[in-house]
């Protein structure tokens, strides 16, 4: 079963009542995993961007939706494996869409834009945009470009950061992955304006341990497009 028909369905759903932090009912799982579920969705309700939670919560409804599949029929165990694959990535789907209910919450919206990148790229660069706009930290932007580098689009990633980046107010990681989209994109130009962006950043020591590897990674570029 492919994911993404799924997952469509799922978007056009209409939604009813938050129900973030809510447990959904189940038969099947044991009752230290109940409470250690319960425990994470509380932790969520209060902050839906707390990485250890939400990482912790998306590892164990990942495991129940592989537990949920029948894996003992060794003629069938190549189709099995993709069912529970997709099983799991439906299951942090679900997860995330409610955890992305909540006003303030980001994590969930960047996982969302990293499910669909592949097949909805321009639902992944909403939720990515989305989940910039609601961090004043910067790191769902970083994250959000660092997908989009990682799924083969920065120039994709270079439009989000440009549009959302506060070099003086965000984190200086957004800066270190313009940099990187750029040269992705194979404009050196543009990635050594982002590095003299970085200059201005407040954060001299982290700015101090990223440069080695930014300037670098430039001259490389340079060097690789010079003429011989």
């Amino acid at each position: 079963m492919a994911l993404m028909p799924r997952l469509r369905q799922l978007l056009r759903r209409q939604r009813s009542s938050s129900r973030v932090g809510a447990r959904r009912p189940t038969d099947t799982r044991r009752r230290g995993d109940t409470v250690h579920e319960d425990s994470l969705r509380a932790m969520l309700h209060d902050d839906p961007n707390d990485e250890r939670a939400f990482t912790a919560l998306a590892d164990l409804v990942r495991r129940h939706a592989v537990e949920s599949t029948n894996p003992d029929d060794p003629l069938t165990a190549a189709a099995e494996e993709s069912q529970r694959e997709t099983s799991a990535d439906l299951a942090v789907w679900s997860l995330a869409e409610e955890l992305a209910g909540h006003p303030k919450a980001w994590r969930p919206l960047v996982e969302l834009g990293r499910l669909s990148i592949a097949d909805d790229p321009e639902g992944a660069l909403r939720r990515f945009a989305t989940a910039a706009e609601r961090d004043e930290t910067g790191e769902a932007l970083a994250q959000g470009i660092e997908a989009l580098r990682d799924a083969g689009r920065p120039v994709d990633g270079l439009g989000l950061g440009i549009g959302h980046w506060r070099v003086r107010e965000q984190r200086a990681e957004v800066g270190r992955q313009l940099v990187l989209a750029a040269l992705e994109s194979d404009r050196v130009f543009e990635a050594k304006q982002h590095l003299e962006a970085l200059d201005s950043h407040p954060d001299t020591v982290a700015v101090a341990r990223l440069r080695p590897e930014l300037v670098a990674a430039v001259e490389a570029a340079e060097t690789a497009g010079s003429p011989t």
